[in-house]
């Protein structure tokens, strides 16, 4: 399952939320799980698992839904989704690598992403703090696309990071819905499938023709190059809390390739294990960065800043007082 990502039938679904309940005639919830084991229960069922599925996400006003065809063999995993609302696309990974197809304008666009999964941060991060920041409460069982699932709600320690809402298919483990929540529990966002069929009949070998059928298609490869803040004389001068600095690259441009450590557009990644926040920082441009501004869309917060002779912007699924103290943390060492 992928994140930013899926979800459900949401008048069906929201008709159950506002007051989570017991209702179901289940067996209880395995008791005393901790945020940890019902963490890696779902990342491990989200990698290891076959199925198909439609997957709605609601933010705020906005909703989208797309198909998910999601295939494993034990050394690898792949994933097809086709979005069902908006323009026509479809993207393909297989492990860290993927290809979105853009019908309309004939281009497909090939990167890497360093894994999947609902929380794909979870088995990453060096030093596991999760616990320190945030707890897990079991709340009951609910009916999710026909499934029983246990519902947990991972709720944060302090106010630097959100808290959320999870229905976890009680068998396998999967995540089959999942809502983050903001301040005094306000959901900012929803994701959950509307129809799910399980060890679904998937196969790995026509998404990999799939995956390589470019003909037709005009393909876009970004030339990124993996380096660190420091090399880039970048620093944070203050840490935040439980965030751990995950990756770094620059995105380089045709000609930039002679140009100095600072000159090429970087994007800086921590997390918490379960959220991200990227810095992205580019030149300043006078006639495109006129003024400092902060943006909301569902669970995700930006805000950005002049730094010196560049244009910082702070983007992740955190609180906006969040992305400001890493923006004012941001310093330039050359």
């Amino acid at each position: 399952m992928i994140r930013r990502w899926g979800a459900a039938a949401l008048v069906a679904l929201a008709s159950g939320l506002l007051a989570p309940t017991h209702a179901q005639n289940a067996p209880a919830s395995t008791p005393g799980r901790s945020v940890n084991e019902w963490l890696t229960r779902m990342h491990e069922a989200s990698n290891q698992r076959s199925y198909i599925g439609t997957l709605v996400v609601s933010a705020g006003s906005a909703m989208s839904a797309s198909k998910i065809w999601h295939v494993c063999d034990g050394s690898q995993q792949m994933e097809r989704v086709d979005t069902l609302t908006g323009a026509p696309r479809t993207t393909i990974r297989r492990n860290k690598e993927v290809i979105t197809f853009v019908p309309e304008a004939k281009t497909a666009f090939v990167e890497k992403r360093d894994s999947l999964g609902m929380f794909p941060e979870l088995l990453r991060t060096p030093s596991n703090l999760i616990p320190q920041f945030y707890s897990a409460r079991e709340v009951g069982v609910q009916r999710v696309a026909g499934h029983l699932a246990d519902m947990v709600e991972i709720l944060p320690r302090d106010e630097l990071r959100f808290g959320y809402r999870i229905w976890s298919e009680r068998q396998t483990g999967l995540v089959v819905k999942l809502q983050t929540l903001g301040e005094q529990g306000a959901v900012l966002e929803q994701v959950a499938f509307s129809e799910l069929q399980l060890d679904a009949p998937v196969s790995m070998d026509k998404l990999s023709k799939l995956m390589k059928d470019t003909r037709g298609y005009e393909v876009h490869k970004p030339t990124l190059k993996k380096t660190t803040a420091e090399a880039q004389g970048w620093r944070l001068k203050e840490s935040v809390p439980g965030f751990t600095a995950m990756s770094c690259h620059t995105r380089e441009t045709p000609g930039a390739a002679s140009q100095g450590p600072g000159q090429a557009a970087m994007q800086w990644v921590f997390s918490d294990g379960l959220a991200s926040v990227s810095l992205f920082v580019e030149p300043f441009d006078a006639q495109r960065h006129t003024q400092e501004t902060s943006a909301t869309v569902g669970a995700t917060n930006s805000v950005n800043r002049r730094v010196g002779d560049h244009w910082l912007t702070v983007m992740g699924e955190v609180p906006v007082a969040t992305l400001r103290r890493f923006a004012v943390a941001l310093e330039r060492t050359r």
